[in-house]
């Protein structure tokens, strides 16, 4: 119980830091301004489920 309580603020941490730089990269990428909102909307509301989406089908340099 101990190991599970010590290390989930961590990967939390590490997820947060991960949507930070989904985020500027969709930002920062050539999709349509409509496309880049929505893509922010769903890593942001979905933290691990839209982190994982946008690394699969999110917006390509």
């Amino acid at each position: 119980m101990m190991l599970a309580h010590g290390y989930g603020g961590f990967i939390w941490l590490i997820i947060a830091i991960l949507d930070v730089y989904a985020i500027v990269r969709i930002a920062q990428s050539n999709a349509e301004p409509l496309w880049k909102a929505i893509w922010i909307v769903v890593v942001l509301a979905l933290p691990v489920i839209g982190l994982i989406l946008w690394g699969l089908f999110g917006p390509k340099r």
